[in-house]
């Protein structure tokens, strides 16, 4: 019998991974996947910058790249980050193999059997496998509708045993849909500065804000960039361009990135460089930019169509936020629901979302649901919503 080490013995399947299999059934409709619309993806003008390469660059496309990511991509995205004021000069750039990869170096280059590590409560299951992969004890702490709650953050920065990290998806949060209020995110500075809790910035949706009124809110806290606490910024182009490049970034100082850079080399070498030249040709052909543009008008118009689906059909008890961008809408139940009960019976009428609980780290919580709009056509949420509420009903009464 194979004698497996501790830390892949505690490793378990997502339950959305586990959930993909369902959602592939053409009699189910998904709400589960944070997975971008298959009919936006720019497969056109993909294809058209792709053969108008010259033969060096095809070529460089099929070879093997530097660690940190092809020069002409770190270039590229260096000044596609600027836009939004990061501070690229004063910070290294690591293109990754996805975010996820991100968050994967992230842990390894900090985390030891059982150190206390800071998230949200909910959090990104991503975050949460990641981080449990290095046996990390995972500490929760809640979040309400302007971000993570300071009260209980303090106690927990607070404790004797100080955490490594803190992780946040501040923008268009993974699952709860919520954006951090400017005002939270200066009393978040606050609390970190002086305190050597290094800061994870999670920014996968940004790009995808609904209103323009809300762009100030989003400049990150990376931008800011406040003296005092060490900032890792990761992002991705899953959501602005396709997941199946498996292309992220982070930015991080100095010290960070040296050990993250020798983590990744051990990983897997480089990044996909084929991948790569067609994200490096799409951000300098500008084409990125109008995209974004159109897919954030389409997302918009799909989350407005839930939001109108929920309001006709939901009982009056269960809470949820509008989104102002991102891919997810959070609904809370009343407090003593069991989710899973009420997705068993949604899958048997021909629906499925993700159940509370996954985002949990402590695993347990479960009067709460999410549901994504992202890869649903109208006729699909005006079908599919109506068949979540029922569930809902018969659960909850």
């Amino acid at each position: 019998m194979p004698r497996f080490s501790k830390a892949v013995s505690s490793l378990r399947s997502s339950e959305i991974r586990d959930l993909m299999t369902l959602a592939s059934r053409p009699d189910i409709i998904s709400f589960a996947g944070g997975m971008p619309g298959n009919d936006l993806f720019p497969v056109q003008a993909i294809e058209d910058l792709f053969k108008a390469l010259d033969i060096k660059k095809k070529r460089i496309a099929f070879q093997y790249g530097p660690t940190p990511g092809l020069p002409s991509l770190l270039e590229s995205l260096s000044g596609f980050l600027e836009k939004k004021g990061l501070p690229v000069h004063t910070n290294r750039l690591l293109i990754t193999t996805g975010s996820q990869q991100g968050l994967n170096l992230l842990g390894k280059a900090f985390i030891d059997p059982h150190d206390p590590v800071l998230v949200e409560n909910p959090c990104f299951i991503g975050a949460l496998s990641a981080f449990r992969s290095y046996d990390a004890e995972l500490r929760g702490v809640p979040v309400d509708r302007d971000g993570i709650v300071m009260e209980a953050l303090q106690q927990e920065i607070d404790k004797k045993e100080k955490p490594k990290f803190l992780y946040i998806t501040p923008y268009f949060h993974n699952p709860a849909g919520l954006l951090y209020s400017s005002e939270r995110k200066e009393q978040l500075i606050t609390a970190l500065q002086g305190r050597d809790i290094p800061l994870i910035e999670d920014d996968a949706y940004g790009d995808l804000y609904f209103f323009e009124e809300d762009r100030e809110q989003l400049k990150p806290i990376k931008a800011i960039n406040p003296e005092g606490i060490e900032i890792c910024y990761t992002g991705s182009f899953s959501k602005i361009l396709g997941p199946g490049l498996r292309l992220g970034w982070m930015l991080v100082p100095e010290e960070i990135y040296q050990k993250c850079e020798l983590i990744k080399q051990s990983a897997d070498a480089c990044s996909p460089s084929f991948t790569q030249v067609l994200a490096d040709e799409f951000i300098r052909s500008g084409q990125i930019y109008s995209y974004i543009a159109t897919v954030r008008q389409e997302y918009k118009r799909r989350a407005n169509a839930m939001v109108s689906a929920l309001k006709e059909h939901l009982p009056n008890y269960v809470q949820w936020n509008e989104p102002r961008g991102g891919f997810y809408l959070w609904l809370t139940l009343p407090e003593e629901t069991d989710a899973t009960k009420i997705v068993q019976l949604a899958i048997e009428g021909g629906a499925v979302f993700v159940i509370g609980k996954t985002f949990d780290p402590a695993g347990t919580h479960n009067n709460s649901l999410r549901l994504s709009y992202c890869n649903n056509t109208l006729e699909q949420i005006a079908e599919g919503i109506p068949i979540v509420a029922r569930a809902i009903r018969q659960v909850c009464g």
